[in-house]
């Protein structure tokens, strides 16, 4: 009887991950507002009531998608921020940061990415400042950067969209069938905007 209620809330966390991996996976595909819990609970391979033991709606889904996703984000560019590290490397470090989380849960960061303006407008509002505050840790590291002349001088907000903007096309374009590695992929980004940077 022990050993049944020290599995239980295991196989209930891996269900409650199959949903989300599997629900990203179509929002990615469908879009959010094409998919239904009635898809959902067909990729997964459960009955639609079954689903909600483990999750309470599509809302919650795309929430839980969201901010696992700007979590990860948060905390990973926190530790670049505490280390003693170069402003360089520690620019090199975030553009490592966004290829790996998006090779390796490139359906989360898409959903992360374009799917979030479906969120309650509570929901919507938190993940947006939670967006700001990342934003605002990247372009202070590009600030201190230039300040102690490790980086060219030029308008930080150019210097941090572009950026972005670079580093997010990526979960359009790459798949593992592309002719280019993880790490050839990461390289080459980190010439390409590090030289634009560098003096």
């Amino acid at each position: 009887m022990m050993e049944e209620n020290v599995l239980t809330p295991k196989i209930k966390i891996n269900k409650k991950e199959l949903i989300l991996s599997e629900a990203a996976m179509l929002f990615k595909e469908k879009g959010f507002g094409g998919t239904s819990m009635r898809d959902l609970a067909e990729k997964v391979g459960m009955e639609a009531a079954s689903m909600y033991n483990h999750i309470k709606s599509k809302d919650e889904i795309l929430e839980l998608i969201c901010f696992k996703i700007a979590n990860q984000y948060i905390s990973q560019l926190q530790e670049i921020e505490n280390t003693n590290q170069t402003f360089q490397e520690k620019l090199n470090a975030i553009i490592g940061l966004h290829v790996h989380l998006i090779i390796e849960d490139a359906a989360s960061v898409s959903v992360a990415n374009n799917d979030w303006k479906y969120l309650s407008n509570d929901k919507k509002e938190q993940y947006k400042e939670t967006r700001k505050s990342y934003e605002k840790s990247f372009a202070n590291i590009i600030e201190q950067g230039m300040q102690n002349g490790e980086f060219k001088k030029m308008n930080v907000s150019v210097a941090l969209f572009t950026m972005l903007s670079s580093l997010r096309w990526i979960e359009l374009w790459y798949k593992p069938s592309r002719e280019i590695s993880p790490r050839e992929l990461e390289d080459d980004l980190k010439t390409l905007l590090m030289t634009g940077l560098n003096k």
